[in-house]
């Protein structure tokens, strides 16, 4: 019963976050989220079904990734507030090298000032996080999906509603253009 139950809830999610909201009426809200594709496609691993994934082109460096992803931030404003380079602090603690990994957090202040006042619980969102992982098949850009708070939270007035899109799509940017290494 409780797996049914859960299911359910799943279920709900899923076709909230497949119908339009009238919360999004910026011209800069992307195709709805597909999360219950994502979600059965990963087994129901909802980390999955939450986050954004992309691939690093072939040949891409991590340097490039994170140079890609340096120039977006400043031209768009996108404060960087800290990185932790986990794999060289596994190499520095076990004497082994490890496979890439690292954080990177981006922040606007003001917009995590306004959306905190809106609703204190965004303060668990923040900073944003870029993941930059090295897996087989080479690396890997994660993040969270935003879209799950824009279309699931509490509807936003629109200035913060474009504020805070302003913010997603600068993430995203991020994302697809860290995956290419373009400046």
């Amino acid at each position: 019963m409780k797996r049914f139950l859960s299911m359910l809830g799943i279920v709900a999610i899923a076709g909230l976050l497949s119908a339009p909201s009238s919360a999004q009426t910026s011209a800069d809200v992307k195709p709805p989220v597909q999360i219950w594709d994502r979600w059965t496609e990963a087994d129901g691993d909802l980390t999955a079904a939450l986050t954004w994934q992309m691939k690093v082109k072939d040949g891409v460096t991590a340097d490039q990734v994170e140079g890609a992803l340096s120039s977006v931030a400043i031209e768009k404003n996108l404060k960087a507030v800290g990185e932790q380079a986990l794999s060289k602090e596994l190499e520095g603690r076990t004497g082994k090298k490890q496979p890439f990994l690292k954080i990177y957090s981006y922040c606007s202040p003001v917009v995590a000032r306004e959306m905190v006042d809106f609703n204190p619980v965004m303060a668990a969102f923040l900073p944003c996080r870029i993941a930059l992982v090295e897996k087989a098949d080479g690396l890997w850009l994660y993040t969270f999906n935003m879209d799950v708070i824009l279309k699931l939270g509490r509807k936003m007035p629109p200035e913060l509603l474009k504020q805070a899109m302003q913010v997603r799509n600068t993430i995203r940017e991020m994302l697809e253009r860290g995956a290419k290494g373009e400046f």
